[in-house]
């Protein structure tokens, strides 16, 4: 049963990224387009929020195993 848990607590996880991740990307493309001039300020952000909501699941993903 405990394994059953955590490989749903670590799918959850997964989902939660991915769709942070998408949401992340597309606001990042709207930006752009309305402002193509700050397209590195941009992009630097995008990748910065992108690594903490992946580190985040990452820490989600492991806390599910070992729990």
């Amino acid at each position: 049963m405990t394994g059953t848990l955590a490989a749903v607590g670590a799918g959850l996880a997964v989902i939660g990224a991915g769709l942070g991740i998408g949401q992340i990307g597309g606001k990042a493309m709207e930006a752009i387009a309305r402002q193509p001039e700050a397209v590195g300020d941009i992009r630097a952000n995008m990748i910065l929020m992108a690594a903490l909501v992946e580190g985040a699941a990452l820490i989600a993903i492991l806390l599910s195993f070992f729990t």
